[in-house]
Protein backbone atom coordinates (compact mmCIF):
# COMPACT_ATOMS: atom_id res chain seq x y z
CA UNK A 1 0.00 0.00 0.00
CA UNK A 2 1.40 3.28 -0.97
CA UNK A 3 0.86 5.42 2.47
CA UNK A 4 -0.58 9.11 1.84
CA UNK A 5 -1.74 11.13 4.85
CA UNK A 6 -2.65 14.74 5.07
CA UNK A 7 -3.20 17.33 7.71
CA UNK A 8 -6.42 19.58 7.18
CA UNK A 9 -6.51 22.58 8.98
CA UNK A 10 -9.49 24.97 9.13
CA UNK A 11 -8.43 28.61 8.89
CA UNK A 12 -10.66 29.78 11.03
CA UNK A 13 -7.73 30.61 13.79
CA UNK A 14 -3.87 30.14 14.01
CA UNK A 15 -1.71 26.60 14.04
CA UNK A 16 -1.98 25.66 17.54
CA UNK A 17 -0.37 22.79 19.27
CA UNK A 18 -2.49 20.26 19.04
CA UNK A 19 -2.93 20.88 15.13
CA UNK A 20 0.47 21.20 14.51
CA UNK A 21 1.00 17.72 16.71
CA UNK A 22 -1.20 15.72 14.22
CA UNK A 23 0.73 17.47 11.58
CA UNK A 24 3.89 16.22 12.96
CA UNK A 25 2.72 12.89 13.34
CA UNK A 26 1.19 12.24 9.92
CA UNK A 27 4.89 13.79 8.50
CA UNK A 28 6.61 11.59 10.32
CA UNK A 29 4.47 8.12 9.43
CA UNK A 30 4.36 9.46 5.99
CA UNK A 31 7.99 10.18 5.75
CA UNK A 32 8.94 6.93 7.56
CA UNK A 33 6.96 4.80 5.11
CA UNK A 34 8.38 6.83 1.93
CA UNK A 35 4.68 8.11 1.32
CA UNK A 36 3.11 12.00 0.61
CA UNK A 37 2.31 14.21 3.29
CA UNK A 38 -0.85 15.85 1.94
CA UNK A 39 -2.28 19.52 3.10
CA UNK A 40 -5.69 20.04 2.38
CA UNK A 41 -7.39 23.53 4.16
CA UNK A 42 -10.99 22.66 5.23
CA UNK A 43 -12.36 26.59 4.04
CA UNK A 44 -15.78 25.57 3.15
CA UNK A 45 -16.86 27.73 6.55
CA UNK A 46 -17.06 30.98 4.66
CA UNK A 47 -18.30 33.24 7.58
CA UNK A 48 -15.44 32.20 9.77
CA UNK A 49 -12.44 31.52 7.29
CA UNK A 50 -9.89 33.98 7.11
CA UNK A 51 -6.92 34.29 4.03
CA UNK A 52 -4.73 35.86 7.44
CA UNK A 53 -5.05 32.28 9.14
CA UNK A 54 -4.19 30.58 6.23
CA UNK A 55 -1.15 32.37 5.74
CA UNK A 56 -0.63 31.71 9.30
CA UNK A 57 -1.16 27.82 9.25
CA UNK A 58 1.12 27.88 6.10
CA UNK A 59 3.74 29.40 7.20
CA UNK A 60 3.78 28.05 10.51
CA UNK A 61 4.26 24.52 8.76
CA UNK A 62 7.15 25.88 7.27
CA UNK A 63 8.58 26.88 10.51
CA UNK A 64 8.40 23.91 11.36
CA UNK A 65 9.66 22.12 8.46
CA UNK A 66 6.38 20.10 7.72
CA UNK A 67 6.70 20.75 4.30
CA UNK A 68 3.68 19.18 1.97
CA UNK A 69 4.71 16.84 -1.15
CA UNK A 70 1.88 17.90 -3.58
CA UNK A 71 -1.03 20.60 -4.70
CA UNK A 72 -2.36 22.46 -7.26
CA UNK A 73 0.41 23.90 -8.68
CA UNK A 74 0.78 27.61 -8.07
CA UNK A 75 0.01 29.87 -11.09
CA UNK A 76 -1.45 33.11 -12.22
CA UNK A 77 -4.51 33.51 -14.10
CA UNK A 78 -6.97 36.50 -14.00
CA UNK A 79 -4.68 39.02 -12.99
CA UNK A 80 -3.91 37.54 -9.48
CA UNK A 81 -1.04 34.89 -7.80
CA UNK A 82 -2.73 31.55 -6.53
CA UNK A 83 -0.40 29.71 -4.02
CA UNK A 84 2.65 31.72 -5.09
CA UNK A 85 1.76 34.73 -2.04
CA UNK A 86 2.98 31.77 0.48
CA UNK A 87 6.00 30.64 -1.39
CA UNK A 88 6.66 26.83 -2.29
CA UNK A 89 6.03 24.96 -5.20
CA UNK A 90 2.67 23.84 -4.54
CA UNK A 91 -0.19 25.53 -3.02
CA UNK A 92 -2.46 23.75 -0.30
CA UNK A 93 -5.69 21.93 -1.79
CA UNK A 94 -9.05 23.91 -0.53
CA UNK A 95 -11.87 22.76 -0.32
CA UNK A 96 -13.29 26.28 -1.30
CA UNK A 97 -11.76 25.37 -4.90
CA UNK A 98 -13.65 21.64 -5.31
CA UNK A 99 -17.20 22.68 -4.39
CA UNK A 100 -17.98 20.83 -8.29
CA UNK A 101 -16.84 17.81 -6.70
CA UNK A 102 -19.01 17.81 -3.74
CA UNK A 103 -21.93 18.21 -5.49
CA UNK A 104 -21.25 15.07 -7.84
CA UNK A 105 -21.53 12.68 -5.00
CA UNK A 106 -23.97 14.72 -3.25
CA UNK A 107 -26.52 14.53 -6.29
CA UNK A 108 -25.61 10.74 -6.46
CA UNK A 109 -26.58 9.77 -2.74
CA UNK A 110 -29.48 11.81 -3.46
CA UNK A 111 -30.47 9.65 -6.99
CA UNK A 112 -29.36 6.47 -4.76
CA UNK A 113 -31.80 7.50 -1.72
CA UNK A 114 -29.01 7.39 0.36
CA UNK A 115 -29.55 10.80 1.19
CA UNK A 116 -32.62 13.52 1.73
CA UNK A 117 -33.73 17.11 1.67
CA UNK A 118 -34.35 18.26 4.91
CA UNK A 119 -37.10 20.95 5.60
CA UNK A 120 -36.66 21.51 9.14
CA UNK A 121 -35.73 24.48 10.77
CA UNK A 122 -33.36 25.43 13.55
CA UNK A 123 -36.35 26.04 15.67
CA UNK A 124 -38.53 22.84 14.40
CA UNK A 125 -35.20 20.84 15.03
CA UNK A 126 -34.89 22.62 18.75
CA UNK A 127 -38.44 21.93 19.60
CA UNK A 128 -37.96 18.47 18.50
CA UNK A 129 -34.79 17.98 20.68
CA UNK A 130 -36.23 19.09 23.52
CA UNK A 131 -39.53 16.77 23.19
CA UNK A 132 -36.71 13.90 23.20
CA UNK A 133 -34.83 15.13 26.64
CA UNK A 134 -38.25 15.62 28.42
CA UNK A 135 -38.96 11.86 27.40
CA UNK A 136 -35.99 10.65 28.51
CA UNK A 137 -34.38 9.90 25.53
CA UNK A 138 -31.44 10.44 23.72
CA UNK A 139 -31.78 13.33 21.26
CA UNK A 140 -31.19 12.83 17.42
CA UNK A 141 -33.62 13.89 14.49
CA UNK A 142 -36.76 11.62 13.69
CA UNK A 143 -36.51 11.28 9.53
CA UNK A 144 -40.09 13.46 9.36
CA UNK A 145 -38.98 14.46 6.53
CA UNK A 146 -38.09 11.74 4.59
CA UNK A 147 -41.68 10.01 5.52
CA UNK A 148 -43.26 12.96 5.26
CA UNK A 149 -41.61 15.64 2.94
CA UNK A 150 -43.32 19.27 3.70
CA UNK A 151 -44.35 20.85 0.16
CA UNK A 152 -44.61 24.13 1.33
CA UNK A 153 -41.28 24.75 2.85
CA UNK A 154 -37.43 25.72 1.40
CA UNK A 155 -34.91 22.64 2.14
CA UNK A 156 -33.03 23.54 4.86
CA UNK A 157 -30.49 20.93 4.66
CA UNK A 158 -29.62 17.57 3.03
CA UNK A 159 -29.54 14.42 5.25
CA UNK A 160 -27.87 11.09 4.71
CA UNK A 161 -29.78 8.24 5.93
CA UNK A 162 -28.43 6.04 8.24
CA UNK A 163 -28.56 2.65 8.25
CA UNK A 164 -29.93 1.28 11.91
CA UNK A 165 -26.62 -0.96 12.96
CA UNK A 166 -23.24 -1.56 13.82
CA UNK A 167 -19.79 -0.41 12.57
CA UNK A 168 -16.67 -1.07 13.61
CA UNK A 169 -12.87 -0.16 12.89
CA UNK A 170 -10.07 -0.91 13.74
CA UNK A 171 -7.69 1.93 14.82
CA UNK A 172 -3.98 1.57 14.67
CA UNK A 173 -3.57 2.82 18.58
CA UNK A 174 -6.86 1.94 20.23
CA UNK A 175 -7.68 -1.29 18.93
CA UNK A 176 -11.13 -2.86 17.58
CA UNK A 177 -13.99 0.12 17.84
CA UNK A 178 -17.62 -0.41 17.24
CA UNK A 179 -20.15 2.13 17.09
CA UNK A 180 -23.92 1.49 17.09
CA UNK A 181 -25.65 4.12 14.80
CA UNK A 182 -29.82 3.68 15.93
CA UNK A 183 -28.14 5.92 18.50
CA UNK A 184 -27.25 8.71 16.25
CA UNK A 185 -30.51 9.87 13.65
CA UNK A 186 -29.97 11.08 10.38
CA UNK A 187 -27.07 12.93 10.15
CA UNK A 188 -26.94 16.60 8.09
CA UNK A 189 -24.56 16.34 5.34
CA UNK A 190 -24.46 19.72 3.82
CA UNK A 191 -26.52 23.03 3.54
CA UNK A 192 -27.27 22.56 -0.13
CA UNK A 193 -25.32 21.25 -3.10
CA UNK A 194 -22.77 23.87 -3.42
CA UNK A 195 -22.14 23.99 0.39
CA UNK A 196 -21.00 19.88 1.95
CA UNK A 197 -20.34 19.94 5.46
CA UNK A 198 -17.47 18.93 7.52
CA UNK A 199 -18.29 15.20 7.69
CA UNK A 200 -19.09 14.82 4.17
CA UNK A 201 -16.47 17.04 2.39
CA UNK A 202 -13.74 14.88 4.68
CA UNK A 203 -14.68 11.37 2.90
CA UNK A 204 -15.31 12.90 -0.73
CA UNK A 205 -11.60 14.89 -0.18
CA UNK A 206 -9.71 11.37 1.47
CA UNK A 207 -10.93 9.69 -1.02
CA UNK A 208 -10.35 11.39 -3.92
CA UNK A 209 -6.63 12.07 -3.26
CA UNK A 210 -6.41 8.43 -2.01
CA UNK A 211 -5.02 8.94 1.01
CA UNK A 212 -4.41 5.36 2.52
CA UNK A 213 -4.20 6.27 6.31
CA UNK A 214 -6.05 9.18 8.44
CA UNK A 215 -4.21 10.12 11.51
CA UNK A 216 -6.07 12.92 13.38
CA UNK A 217 -7.47 13.91 17.11
CA UNK A 218 -9.74 11.29 19.17
CA UNK A 219 -12.29 13.86 19.29
CA UNK A 220 -12.76 12.71 15.60
CA UNK A 221 -13.43 8.83 16.74
CA UNK A 222 -17.69 10.07 16.97
CA UNK A 223 -17.24 10.79 13.49
CA UNK A 224 -15.81 7.70 12.21
CA UNK A 225 -18.97 5.13 11.73
CA UNK A 226 -20.79 8.19 9.93
CA UNK A 227 -18.37 8.32 7.53
CA UNK A 228 -17.65 5.30 7.09
CA UNK A 229 -21.56 4.94 6.21
CA UNK A 230 -20.77 7.49 3.87
CA UNK A 231 -17.90 5.83 2.04
CA UNK A 232 -19.88 2.22 1.82
CA UNK A 233 -22.87 4.31 0.04
CA UNK A 234 -20.67 5.47 -2.58
CA UNK A 235 -18.21 2.57 -3.11
CA UNK A 236 -15.26 3.56 -1.29
CA UNK A 237 -13.14 1.79 0.27
CA UNK A 238 -11.95 2.42 3.79
CA UNK A 239 -8.82 4.01 5.05
CA UNK A 240 -6.90 2.73 7.83
CA UNK A 241 -7.24 4.99 11.51
CA UNK A 242 -5.17 6.54 13.89
CA UNK A 243 -6.70 8.60 16.79
CA UNK A 244 -3.97 10.33 18.58
CA UNK A 245 -4.57 10.92 22.08
CA UNK A 246 -5.61 14.56 22.96
CA UNK A 247 -3.22 17.16 24.80
CA UNK A 248 -4.47 18.62 27.98
CA UNK A 249 -3.48 21.18 30.19
CA UNK A 250 -1.08 20.66 33.60
CA UNK A 251 -3.88 20.08 34.99
CA UNK A 252 -5.48 17.35 32.72
CA UNK A 253 -8.28 19.48 31.90
CA UNK A 254 -8.86 20.77 27.88
CA UNK A 255 -6.35 22.45 26.18
CA UNK A 256 -6.75 26.05 26.87
CA UNK A 257 -5.25 29.24 25.36
CA UNK A 258 -3.56 29.55 28.96
CA UNK A 259 -1.41 26.70 28.02
CA UNK A 260 -1.55 24.14 25.48
CA UNK A 261 -3.86 25.89 23.00
CA UNK A 262 -1.13 29.01 21.98
CA UNK A 263 -0.49 29.68 18.18
CA UNK A 264 2.79 28.02 16.86
CA UNK A 265 3.58 31.54 15.39
CA UNK A 266 3.85 33.33 19.19
CA UNK A 267 6.73 30.42 20.17
CA UNK A 268 8.36 31.38 17.18
CA UNK A 269 8.34 35.20 18.33
CA UNK A 270 9.07 34.25 21.91
CA UNK A 271 12.29 32.92 20.46
CA UNK A 272 11.94 29.11 20.13
CA UNK A 273 14.14 27.28 18.36
CA UNK A 274 11.58 25.31 15.55
CA UNK A 275 13.59 22.27 16.44
CA UNK A 276 12.36 22.66 20.03
CA UNK A 277 9.30 22.93 19.32
CA UNK A 278 8.82 19.47 16.88
CA UNK A 279 10.84 17.23 19.32
CA UNK A 280 8.60 18.77 21.90
CA UNK A 281 5.49 17.83 19.85
CA UNK A 282 6.65 14.16 19.30
CA UNK A 283 6.81 13.86 22.80
CA UNK A 284 3.19 14.36 23.34
CA UNK A 285 1.95 11.41 23.25
CA UNK A 286 4.56 8.86 21.57
CA UNK A 287 8.13 7.68 23.29
CA UNK A 288 10.91 5.92 21.53
CA UNK A 289 12.00 2.39 22.38
CA UNK A 290 15.08 4.33 24.27
CA UNK A 291 15.18 6.44 27.15
CA UNK A 292 15.98 9.31 25.36
CA UNK A 293 14.45 12.82 25.19
CA UNK A 294 16.29 15.18 22.37
CA UNK A 295 15.83 14.43 18.50
CA UNK A 296 16.05 16.14 15.43
CA UNK A 297 13.42 16.04 12.56
CA UNK A 298 15.72 13.50 10.76
CA UNK A 299 16.35 11.27 13.66
CA UNK A 300 12.48 11.70 14.48
CA UNK A 301 11.35 10.02 11.34
CA UNK A 302 14.11 7.51 11.56
CA UNK A 303 12.66 6.41 15.18
CA UNK A 304 8.64 7.20 14.69
CA UNK A 305 6.68 3.97 15.44
CA UNK A 306 2.63 4.58 15.43
CA UNK A 307 2.29 1.71 17.70
CA UNK A 308 4.23 3.62 20.33
CA UNK A 309 1.79 6.10 20.50
CA UNK A 310 0.14 5.96 23.98
CA UNK A 311 -4.01 6.00 24.13
CA UNK A 312 -3.97 8.07 27.32
CA UNK A 313 -3.62 12.52 27.36
CA UNK A 314 -0.50 13.91 26.79
CA UNK A 315 0.36 16.69 29.52
CA UNK A 316 1.58 19.66 28.30
CA UNK A 317 4.09 21.05 30.12
CA UNK A 318 5.97 24.35 29.34
CA UNK A 319 8.77 23.44 31.50
CA UNK A 320 9.63 20.37 29.24
CA UNK A 321 9.52 23.02 26.70
CA UNK A 322 11.83 24.87 27.99
CA UNK A 323 14.17 22.51 28.74
CA UNK A 324 14.34 21.20 25.13
CA UNK A 325 15.01 24.53 23.77
CA UNK A 326 17.47 25.35 26.14
CA UNK A 327 19.46 22.43 25.04
CA UNK A 328 19.00 23.71 21.63
CA UNK A 329 20.66 27.00 22.34
CA UNK A 330 23.74 25.50 24.44
CA UNK A 331 24.63 23.02 21.66
CA UNK A 332 24.11 26.01 18.81
CA UNK A 333 27.18 27.77 17.74
CA UNK A 334 27.22 31.73 19.10
CA UNK A 335 28.18 32.84 15.55
CA UNK A 336 24.32 31.23 14.76
CA UNK A 337 23.36 32.20 17.40
CA UNK A 338 24.33 35.96 16.66
CA UNK A 339 22.21 35.25 13.17
CA UNK A 340 19.31 34.02 14.67
CA UNK A 341 18.71 37.21 17.00
CA UNK A 342 19.20 39.34 13.89
CA UNK A 343 22.64 40.69 15.77
CA UNK A 344 25.88 41.50 14.16
CA UNK A 345 28.51 38.78 14.38
CA UNK A 346 31.05 41.01 16.77
CA UNK A 347 33.27 39.94 18.69
CA UNK A 348 31.44 42.16 21.49
CA UNK A 349 28.15 40.56 20.83
CA UNK A 350 29.51 37.21 21.04
CA UNK A 351 31.01 37.28 24.03
CA UNK A 352 27.40 38.39 25.43
CA UNK A 353 26.22 35.69 23.94
CA UNK A 354 28.23 33.33 25.29
CA UNK A 355 27.77 34.10 29.10
CA UNK A 356 23.65 34.20 28.59
CA UNK A 357 23.22 31.30 26.11
CA UNK A 358 23.86 28.60 29.56
CA UNK A 359 20.97 31.15 31.42
CA UNK A 360 18.60 31.43 28.58
CA UNK A 361 15.89 29.33 27.67
CA UNK A 362 15.03 31.18 24.64
CA UNK A 363 16.20 33.87 22.26
CA UNK A 364 14.23 36.37 24.16
CA UNK A 365 15.36 35.65 27.16
CA UNK A 366 19.20 36.15 25.72
CA UNK A 367 18.21 39.54 24.66
CA UNK A 368 16.66 40.33 27.82
CA UNK A 369 19.66 38.74 29.78
CA UNK A 370 21.38 41.07 27.90
CA UNK A 371 20.00 44.11 27.68
CA UNK A 372 22.12 45.71 30.69
CA UNK A 373 25.01 45.66 28.38
CA UNK A 374 23.59 48.07 26.14
CA UNK A 375 21.76 50.38 28.55
CA UNK A 376 22.07 50.30 32.12
CA UNK A 377 18.61 50.50 34.02
CA UNK A 378 17.88 52.45 36.91
CA UNK A 379 18.46 50.94 39.99
CA UNK A 380 17.88 51.92 43.87
CA UNK A 381 21.63 52.99 45.58
CA UNK A 382 20.46 50.36 48.05
CA UNK A 383 21.37 47.48 46.32
CA UNK A 384 24.70 48.36 46.06
CA UNK A 385 24.86 47.65 49.73
CA UNK A 386 26.45 44.52 50.88
CA UNK A 387 25.05 42.83 53.88
CA UNK A 388 25.54 44.92 56.56
CA UNK A 389 28.59 46.56 54.59
CA UNK A 390 28.63 50.84 55.65
CA UNK A 391 27.46 53.13 52.12
CA UNK A 392 30.99 54.24 53.06
CA UNK A 393 33.33 51.55 52.67
CA UNK A 394 30.87 50.58 49.92
CA UNK A 395 32.53 53.75 47.83
CA UNK A 396 35.84 53.26 49.04
CA UNK A 397 35.32 49.43 47.13
CA UNK A 398 33.96 51.19 44.35
CA UNK A 399 36.91 53.81 44.43
CA UNK A 400 39.42 51.00 44.45
CA UNK A 401 38.12 49.00 41.70
CA UNK A 402 37.67 51.72 39.95
CA UNK A 403 41.11 52.90 40.35
CA UNK A 404 42.19 49.88 39.07
CA UNK A 405 40.01 50.04 35.56
CA UNK A 406 41.61 53.40 34.80
CA UNK A 407 45.15 51.91 34.83
CA UNK A 408 43.82 48.98 33.33
CA UNK A 409 44.48 46.28 35.92
CA UNK A 410 41.68 44.20 35.69
CA UNK A 411 43.84 41.30 37.48
CA UNK A 412 44.61 42.79 40.52
CA UNK A 413 40.86 42.90 41.31
CA UNK A 414 40.66 39.62 42.58
CA UNK A 415 43.71 40.22 44.76
CA UNK A 416 41.60 43.31 46.86
CA UNK A 417 38.29 41.07 46.79
CA UNK A 418 40.60 38.20 48.95
CA UNK A 419 42.16 41.15 51.00
CA UNK A 420 38.82 42.95 51.85
CA UNK A 421 35.69 40.46 51.30
CA UNK A 422 34.69 39.49 47.82
CA UNK A 423 31.34 40.28 48.36
CA UNK A 424 32.31 43.62 49.63
CA UNK A 425 34.27 44.12 46.49
CA UNK A 426 32.10 41.77 44.16
CA UNK A 427 28.48 42.74 44.88
CA UNK A 428 28.58 46.42 44.78
CA UNK A 429 31.00 46.29 41.46
CA UNK A 430 28.02 43.81 39.67
CA UNK A 431 25.45 45.87 40.51
CA UNK A 432 27.03 48.98 39.16
CA UNK A 433 28.57 47.43 35.98
CA UNK A 434 24.50 45.88 35.48
CA UNK A 435 22.02 47.60 37.56
CA UNK A 436 20.69 44.54 38.52
CA UNK A 437 20.26 41.94 41.45
CA UNK A 438 21.57 39.06 39.23
CA UNK A 439 23.23 39.10 36.54
CA UNK A 440 26.76 37.57 35.21
CA UNK A 441 30.12 37.98 37.45
CA UNK A 442 31.52 41.46 37.38
CA UNK A 443 34.62 40.04 35.90
CA UNK A 444 32.60 38.68 32.82
CA UNK A 445 30.94 42.13 32.66
CA UNK A 446 34.38 44.28 32.80
CA UNK A 447 35.55 42.14 29.89
CA UNK A 448 32.76 43.01 27.16
CA UNK A 449 31.55 46.63 28.41
CA UNK A 450 34.28 49.38 26.57
CA UNK A 451 36.14 50.65 29.34
CA UNK A 452 35.07 54.31 29.14
CA UNK A 453 31.56 52.67 29.55
CA UNK A 454 32.77 50.81 32.81
CA UNK A 455 34.05 53.92 34.19
CA UNK A 456 31.15 56.21 33.65
CA UNK A 457 28.68 53.18 35.46
CA UNK A 458 31.15 52.88 38.59
CA UNK A 459 30.75 56.72 38.82
CA UNK A 460 27.11 56.30 38.94
CA UNK A 461 27.22 53.95 41.22
CA UNK A 462 29.48 56.22 43.57
CA UNK A 463 27.64 59.23 43.02
CA UNK A 464 24.39 57.69 44.25
CA UNK A 465 25.69 56.33 47.53
CA UNK A 466 27.34 59.53 47.72
CA UNK A 467 23.60 60.81 47.93
CA UNK A 468 23.00 58.59 50.26
CA UNK A 469 25.54 59.78 52.70
CA UNK A 470 25.41 63.29 52.73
Amino acid sequence: MKVRVRIAPSPTGSLHIGTARTALFNYLFAKKHNGQFILRVEDTDLERSDKKFEKDILESLRWLGLEWDEGPKCVAAEGQLFCNEYAGEFGPYRQSERLDVYEKYLKKLLEQGNAYYCYCTKGDLEGERQAMLTQGMAPKYSGRCLANPPKDKEPQLIRFKLPDRRVSFKDLIRGEISFDTGIMGDVAIAKNLRTPLYNFAVVIDDHEMQVSHVIRGEDHINNTPKQILFMEALGFSRPIYAHLPLILDPDRSKMSKRYSATAIADYHNQGYFSEAVVNFLALLGWHPKENREVFSLEELIKEFDIGRVQKAGAVFNIDKLNWLNAQYIKKTADEELAKRLNWEVSKKNLKIIKINKDRADNLNQIVSLSSFFFQLPDYEPSLLIWKDVSEEETIESLTLVKDLVVKNNHKKIPTIAEQRGRGEIYWPLRVALSGLKESPGPLEILDILEKDEALRRIEVAIKKLQGIVS
